[in-house]
């Protein structure tokens, strides 16, 4: 009872008094195996190159990138998804680097795979944008639009040699109709019936992926607006979801996260195979730079973006703090 009169007695208060009292009541936690750690690995260095626009991030070379791989399976990240990044002078209008079996990418991978095993889930980008010179996520026709089946036939090619590599799961980002039934021919005609597809499945065209450009030395002219998913649209996810899963999706994912919560948890309730959410480079470089103007706590930001995250319905959240989110928790 107040002056002004009385109110009902509960108070949900009680149960934000101590900090081990919200512990224990707390609905979302995050767990190092929800994480995990995308990572770029360049050919010809023999020392990291930082990434200006991702403070903290680096272009590894081939032994740092073991040494990440280590320190992420010590701290219990569950997965290292790999970039490649090769030689300005390998690119080409069909992206044969990508398709090269000793390719910056498979080697990258037959190296993690030799120093963790099967430790950490390693995967890898199958997507032709770090290689071709016109840096599209395809091969060009006639009149410079990304053809779409002639791609097609190129991602069948990546997967099976980054399968060769001992990847455990291969991440198609391309956004090309029916990539991932193709790929899924294409790894079970070669015996690699275990290998997973891990869709992304909702990849928007999206502002928050220009330090992205940076890290992987994109080449890109134009713009991809005509195979990444338009940001106005959201009914159009389920769509390429309901086709990702009729292809063979084992896993799916929503990238960007932080944009589309709402994609994510639509994409979330309506399945019952593993969904993963992609935190991108925008959103890392925008905390990053927020905290060291003093603007933002960022380790608070960090782990509040990635509970946001969990808490729309990802499993399993692909962050540049991977590793050192796990180490905290």
């Amino acid at each position: 009872m107040t002056e002004y009169g009385s109110f009902p007695g509960a108070r949900p208060r009680r149960l934000r008094t101590t900090p081990a009292m919200r512990r224990m009541v707390a609905e979302t936690r995050l767990h190092p195996a929800d994480l995990i750690l995308p990572a770029f690995v360049r050919e010809g260095i023999t020392e990291p190159i930082p990434i200006q626009a991702m403070p903290g991030v680096v272009q590894h070379s081939l032994d740092t990138l073991r040494k990440a791989a280590v320190e992420a399976v010590d701290a219990g990240v569950a997965g290292i998804m790999l970039f490649g990044v090769p030689e300005d002078a390998k690119k080409d209008g069909a992206g044969t680097a990508g398709t090269d079996p000793d390719g910056i990418l498979q080697v990258a991978i037959r190296a993690v795979k030799e120093e963790v095993g099967d430790e950490l889930v390693i995967m890898s980008d199958l997507c032709l944008d770090e290689y071709t010179d016109h840096g599209h996520c395809g091969v060009l026709d006639a009149d410079g639009r990304v053809d779409n089946d002639a791609t097609l036939e190129r991602y069948a090619e990546m997967a099976q040699v980054q399968a060769d590599a001992g990847v455990h799961v291969v991440g198609p980002s391309g956004m090309m109709d029916g990539q991932v039934g193709v790929i899924r021919d294409a790894l079970d005609q070669t015996g690699h019936e275990d290998v997973s597809i891990l869709a992304y499945t909702a990849k928007y065209s999206s502002a928050f992926y220009g330090p992205f450009r940076e890290a992987v030395g994109s080449s890109l002219r134009g713009d991809r607006k005509t195979y990444q998913q338009d940001p106005a649209n959201s009914r159009e996810s389920l769509r390429e979801l309901a086709l990702d899963l009729a292809e063979g999706a084992d896993m799916v994912m929503v990238k960007p996260a932080g944009p589309y919560l709402d994609i994510l948890a639509k994409v979330a309730e309506s399945v019952d195979v593993p969904v993963a959410a992609y935190q991108i480079s925008g959103e890392y470089a925008m905390i990053e730079a927020a905290a060291e103007k003093g603007w933002i706590e960022r380790d608070r930001a960090i782990l509040e973006t990635l509970t946001g995250i969990k808490r729309a319905g990802a499993h399993m959240i692909l962050t540049y703090w991977a590793t050192e989110v796990a180490k905290g928790l």
